[in-house]
């Protein structure tokens, strides 16, 4: 087969080119020569590993979490610097002062003893089957470990090479620390299992919990920033300070090794957040990383742009598609922020939106991307995990509530280019949409996802299918994989995936908080005592719990969090499993847009020079429809794929109609501009559409074809204000 041109003439002018192109955070490394090569072995190997534990030779499941975890600990330490880098001058060598020196001789007498007693422990088990080393191999490992790894954080933090094309000695360390704790808890796994969390629990098991603990803190913070680490170590320190606290807070109190030790299992950091980041996150950001080695994630952006480039406020609508669909693979709101969004803001800034407008309407597209199936970012994948419920059916239910948000945002934006006149984008600028439509093809990773999804293959096995299958369909295209384009992919999905394996780690631990404290539990009767005077009140304040714990945290996070703490409530009001999370998880996603702390509408805000603030605000307006659907499907469940099909057509219908009247109050355009007082009647004909019962959905409709009828003059404010008489 021949293959069609993606540049040149024939295919018109290429808009997008390395789009999908993973931007170096601002304290990533750039290593060179052989230390590049050594990290990029490393990443390969990791990525590797996972692929075949889940497709060929299973491991126990604490082994291969504990293996998960240490992996991503060693490798992001050594990518990720505790300081921001910068350009270190050629020639210029680091220079050390004594009291560095002399952190860093802690540090490495710590961690340097901790290993070796693990390296010895394993050399007598695989040279000589000794099963259990000497007493004090075990007993003095901990201690030293501990120490050292404190000192090499601290080194990090004070000392830290800005230089992006080496790492800091103390990174090392770190990064040795992780392995040597892991080391200790897979020798130990059997007894850990049985021992942890209770009065059994060893010194030994608590520190090397403890260790673990603050080495995923600290790479937390420097790949997610310090919300999430500041949040844990609340949660942490309620479990000490809880006998203090008054009312449903209080508890009895934990020791330190019974805490410890018990947030170091599967009800904590090995629990239910870092299972699916072992497996359906870093296979599918695999995935993402093959579809961005192939360039398809540059052809998603040209297929948008050639198809809506022209339409009013082109660049938005472009936005909408290739954003959300970008969001949806890549799974980090921000992060696709910074990706798509270095090419549609200034795009959307050049055909007249304002600057905040621009990063507003990105930041909302990126974001809604996280509710898009058939990936929705990883939300699906914890879902399914948490709540037992198969993904298929959670890729099915999320459908109507994803279609209703992104024509909520296509008529915010569309209804403010006609408001603003705004015109698209010359043809002679745009990909020629014939061409591209002819490359149809490159869409088939997608495709045959969806497709090995509902034939009932395991996510799993359909993932590795869709990965295999975005290296085939490479070979129609210039950019065909061979090997080391394999090799560039399995690298990047490592890299990609470092910062969900810490982000996955930390919400672990505030998750094991939770079922150790039982403040779920509490918080679930005080939901309920709410309910006894309005459920609307009792929803209302689990969606403000839900976007607060959210706030400053990645999607991932803040989901696995606001389930562990509000859906429990939620389902013992009565609400369906299925809709208690959908709630807390849609209002978990939208945090990311919600001042005053909106990550994505701020990663949208340095791109395009607006006012930060004012952009997050923007982006809320934008996203309005994302608050509302969730009481939407909480009145009719029937917008979540549940119940008879004419009554889905009907609610999915009415839900639309009211959207667009919500894009229009919010926008203050219908058919012409409206002023305050039909914005307001509108907005109140919008709200009526939420109930979807048919007289409520009669309400909505008969008052905007008055509107529309009082602004196309056919009949005047005395005879609409007499009707509604």
């Amino acid at each position: 087969m021949s293959q069609i041109p993606t540049t040149g003439a024939d295919a018109g002018p290429m808009i997008a080119q390395g789009v999908d192109d993973e931007p170096l955070a601002s304290n990533q490394r750039d290593f060179a020569g052989l230390m590049k090569q050594f990290v990029a072995l490393i990443c390969v190997a990791y990525t590797v590993f996972h692929i075949a534990v889940m497709n060929l030779y299973p491991l126990e499941t604490w082994t291969y979490r504990m293996l998960h975890i240490a992996g991503g600990l060693f490798i992001g330490f050594l990518s990720y610097s505790a300081l921001t880098l910068k350009p270190r001058d050629p020639g210029q060598t680091a220079r050390r002062g004594a009291l560095e020196w002399a952190v860093l001789a802690v540090a490495v007498a710590g961690i340097g003893y901790g290993a070796a007693m693990v390296a010895w422990a394993w050399a007598g088990w695989w040279f000589a089957g000794i099963a259990r080393p000497a007493a004090f191999v075990f007993s003095t490992f901990g201690l030293p470990l501990v120490i050292g790894t404190v000192a090499a954080i601290v080194c990090g933090w004070i000392w830290g090479d800005k230089d992006r094309t080496g790492a800091h000695p103390a990174d090392w360390l770190l990064g040795v620390a992780a392995l040597a704790m892991t080391g200790y808890i897979l020798f130990n796994v059997g007894p850990i299992r049985l021992r942890a969390g209770t009065a059994m629990a060893q010194t030994p098991d608590y520190y090397a919990a403890l260790a673990g603990v603050l080495l995923i803190l600290e790479l937390t913070r420097r790949v997610a920033g310090l919300a999430l680490v500041v949040i844990a170590s609340v949660f942490i320190g309620y479990s000490f300070f809880g006998p203090y606290l008054p009312g449903f807070l209080n508890h009895r109190g934990y020791s330190p090794e019974r805490f410890f030790t018990y947030i170091f299992t599967d009800q904590g950091i090995l629990g239910a957040p870092v299972a699916v980041s072992s497996t359906y996150i870093i296979l599918f950001i695999t995935f993402a990383a093959f579809l961005q080695a192939s360039r398809v994630g540059d052809y998603f952006v040209n297929f948008a742009f050639a198809a809506a480039g022209r339409a009013r406020g082109g660049p938005a609508k472009v936005a909408i598609f290739a954003s959300g669909l970008m969001g949806m693979i890549n799974g980090t709101s921000a992060g696709n922020v910074v990706s798509t969004g270095s090419l549609t803001i200034p795009l959307m800034k050049k055909v007249g939106y304002p600057a905040k407008s621009a990063a507003g309407i990105e930041a909302t597209a990126s974001s809604g991307g996280q509710i898009l199936p058939p990936i929705m970012g990883a939300g699906a994948f914890i879902m399914a995990e948490v709540t037992g419920i198969p993904y298929t059916e959670i890729v099915v239910a999320a459908i109507i509530p994803a279609v209703l948000y992104f024509i909520s945002v296509y008529f915010m934006v569309d209804f403010q280019a006609r408001k603003l006149n705004m015109k698209g984008l010359p043809k002679e600028e745009l990909p020629k949409f014939a061409v591209l439509a002819r490359q149809v093809y490159l869409f088939l990773p997608i495709i045959i996802l969806i497709y090995t999804l509902f034939a009932g293959y395991t996510v799993i096995r359909a993932g590795t299918w869709a990965m295999a299958s975005a290296a085939v369909v490479s070979w129609l295209t210039p950019y065909r994989m061979g090997p080391a384009a394999i090799y560039r992919a399995l690298d990047l999905a490592a890299k990609m995936s470092i910062q969900l394996v810490a982000v996955c780690a930390a919400a672990g631990i505030i998750v094991g908080v939770i079922a150790l404290t039982g403040v779920g539990a509490r918080f679930s009767s005080l939901l309920l005592g709410l309910a006894d005077q309005s459920q609307v009140l009792a929803l209302f304040f689990a969606m403000c719990i839900s976007i607060i714990l959210g706030m400053g945290m990645p999607t991932t996070a803040a989901y696995a969090v606001a389930a562990a703490v509000v859906a429990p409530g939620l389902i013992q009001l009565g609400i369906p499993v299925l809709v208690a999370h959908f709630f807390v998880f849609y209002y978990a996603v939208m945090s990311a847009i919600t001042p005053p702390v909106a990550l994505a509408a701020y990663a949208g805000a340095a791109i395009s020079g607006s006012e930060p603030m004012r952009t997050s605000v923007e982006a809320f307006k934008l996203g309005l429809a994302a608050f509302i659907v969730p009481f939407m499907f909480f009145s009719s469940h029937e917008l979540l794929m549940q119940g008879e099909w004419l009554d889905i057509l009907h609610v999915f219908v009415s839900a639309g109609f009211g959207v667009m009247l919500l894009s229009a109050a919010v926008q203050g355009w219908f058919f012409g501009t409206i002023g305050p007082v039909l914005r307001a009647v509108i907005l109140v004909a919008a709200l009526s559409m939420i109930e979807g019962s048919w007289l409520t959905d009669a309400i909505g409709v008969v008052v905007a074809v008055g509107i529309f009828l009082l602004q196309r003059n056919v009949i005047g404010p005395r005879q609409l204000a007499k009707g509604a008489d």
